[in-house]
């Protein structure tokens, strides 16, 4: 016997790391067999009502549900987007109801917080189940407990579960709307440049804004171009509007942003080309390039298997102004007129400017604001000669001499567009 006697130390270092690795080897098979769907009623129909709420809270009021979708990319699982408190949250469920047998399956989910909470109690979740075999479920509903009456639950409906071709080649994914936003006349530039770069959709998520806003969002849903989802994320947790915990009793960081961003993508995993992550008043501005579209065939070709392409952030202050393209019809529209600011801060010594993305939805498993956290595939930083994030905003560096401003007039390139298509989008809203 290898572990009896009077053996050497060696022998029973060996002994040690294998008796080690029986046991680990059976817990970890005991955990993934405690996950597999079990059958717990038969006969039955599936009668529990879909919600229709972008966010619910269960009962525990420490899980809130925002969708669930289908994913096959390595198991056949539903993901569940969500937002847990990371320390109270212990055990959670997913109830499948089968069709056309009534088979009512339980399986114990993997409750997997997103690692960039920055300090808050609560943040972005996944919660995976995995899907009976002979089963594809258009419905879950999540409970705290593998007992209990399915039709009291609230269903919520599985996207994704079917293939499409891509409806569109680019969305762009803004999150989160909030503090009564009133800054109209960039806000339709934006969404005039990004139709102009070659985007079809935009998701906004919306927590609130001004009436005015509401009227020119009314006018670009119409049009098609965008798809409102509503953010009532303040009447479930205390919101803060800084993305770090400040230690002053606040749940969750920035209306919630990191766990909007990771419902978009998949959302539109299976009917866009690419999704575009940044702010409304973020623009990605190609240098090389006329369009989006173009950029990202050229990027793609150089760098094969790549899901991620990341683009520098600079900062255009609005308090450095040109007289030039000053339009007087826009003068009565509350808002920055970007036209106006095209000086950049220098880059600031020992300080990494942030980038945001343009991904492969489909290969991306989760992300944050500024990189993905996991995914399928490369990341790659795109060089700022190729593309930048032109960012027109209050400033960083505000005690700068105009002097160091650097003048980069690569937005002017769209000013015939631009200007004729925003005087259209104004015509038949504000003015």
């Amino acid at each position: 016997m290898l572990c009896g006697g009077k053996k050497s130390y060696f022998a029973a270092a060996v002994c040690i790391i294998t008796l080690t690795s029986m046991v680990t080897l059976s817990y970890l098979r005991l955990q993934n067999l405690s996950h597999l769907p079990k059958i717990i009623q038969e006969g039955s129909r599936c009668k529990g009502k879909i919600t229709n709420n972008t966010i619910t809270a269960l009962k525990d009021n420490r899980t809130f549900i925002i969708s669930p979708y289908f994913d096959d990319r390595e198991s056949k699982v539903t993901r569940v987007i969500g937002i847990v408190h990371h320390k109270e949250v212990k055990q959670l469920y997913c109830w499948f109801c089968c069709q056309p047998n009534g088979k009512i399956y339980v399986s114990k989910a993997k409750i997997d917080v997103h690692s960039d909470r920055f300090g808050f109690p609560y943040g972005a979740t996944d919660i995976v189940c995995l899907e009976p075999e002979n089963c594809d479920p258009t419905q879950v509903s999540i409970h705290q407990s593998p007992h209990g009456n399915i039709d009291q639950l609230p269903g919520f409906e599985i996207r994704n579960r079917k293939a499409e071709t891509f409806a569109v080649d680019f969305t762009v994914c803004i999150s989160a709307m909030f503090g009564n936003y009133n800054n109209v006349l960039q806000f339709i530039q934006s969404i005039e440049m990004y139709k102009i770069l070659g985007v079809q959709k935009v998701v906004i998520y919306k927590n609130n804004c001004s009436h005015l806003m509401e009227k020119v969002l009314k006018f670009y849903v119409e049009e098609g171009t965008v798809e409102i989802i509503p953010w009532p994320i303040n009447s479930h947790l205390k919101i803060s509007s800084e993305w770090q915990f400040m230690q002053d009793g606040t749940h969750i960081g920035y209306y919630g942003q990191i766990t909007a961003l990771n419902d978009c993508i998949y959302r539109n995993m299976q009917r866009s080309k690419f999704v575009v992550l940044n702010d409304v008043d973020e623009i990605i501005l190609p240098l090389k390039h006329p369009d989006w579209k173009t950029m990202m065939s050229s990027l793609q070709k150089q760098n094969p298997g790549t899901g991620v392409f990341l683009f520098e952030n600079h900062i255009f202050p609005e308090t450095m102004s040109t007289h030039m393209f000053n339009i007087s019809s826009w003068n009565t529209v509350p808002g920055v007129n970007i036209l106006q600011h095209v000086h950049r801060e220098p880059d600031r010594k020992d300080v990494i400017n942030p980038r945001k993305m343009i991904v492969d939805p489909r290969k991306v498993i989760q992300t944050s604001v500024h990189s993905v956290l996991r995914a399928y595939g490369n990341s790659v930083k795109v060089p700022m000669d190729v593309a930048l994030v032109y960012h027109c905003r209050v400033p960083l560096q505000g005690n700068l001499p105009q002097g160091s401003l650097i003048k980069d007039t690569t937005l002017w390139r769209y000013n015939l567009s631009l200007i004729m298509n925003v005087n259209k989008v104004l015509s038949q809203t504000v003015l």
